[in-house]
């Protein structure tokens, strides 16, 4: 016979590791939202921070009808930008998304990354994800100077990803 106290316990166990920030299995590809306003006067990407495991498919998907976007890595191969993805890590560029396109990539090295939709980087669209923890490099950092004001105040801090695994937009 299972006491009360048993349940309680069982519960609480249950709870607490749903309170936990957790990392999504690395087989199931994570999805990041392209989005933008109707009269295109606001464009994000949501969610805007992601924490996951090295090998973890991140699929972005344009949602926004009004709009073109890109999921394009901060890396000096796309358009000169500065290196703000892991050493060693392959960059990535989508190209042009029309509505309802996706575009994934699997990332596989450790760290934080950095990336941008190319014509809206000026107005902010910008994310980050971390593989893993976030290692030696800080992007916060490196090359910030290079970066749009609106882009550079848009990244949530790697603590904030730390802590709560996916951070949406505000």
């Amino acid at each position: 016979m299972i006491s009360r106290r048993h349940v309680f316990q069982i519960g609480g166990g249950i709870l607490a590791g749903l309170a936990l920030p957790r990392l999504t299995l690395a087989g199931d590809p994570v999805e990041i939202r392209m989005q933008g306003k109707a009269d295109g006067s606001h464009v994000w990407f949501d969610p805007i921070g992601l924490r996951i495991r090295a090998g973890q498919t991140i699929r972005w998907t344009n949602l926004d009808p009004g709009n073109s976007h890109t999921a394009t890595a901060y890396h000096p191969k796309n358009f000169e930008h500065p290196l703000r993805i892991p050493e060693g890590a392959e960059p990535w560029n989508s190209d042009y998304l029309l509505p309802n396109e996706t575009f994934s990539v699997t990332l596989t090295v450790e760290g934080v990354y950095d990336f941008f939709c190319a014509p809206h980087e000026h107005a902010g669209m910008v994310g980050r994800i971390i593989v893993g923890g976030p290692g030696r490099a800080r992007p916060d950092d490196v090359a910030a100077r290079d970066i749009p004001e609106a882009a550079r105040l848009a990244f949530p801090s790697v603590e904030e990803i730390m802590d709560r695994g996916i951070v949406r937009p505000a």
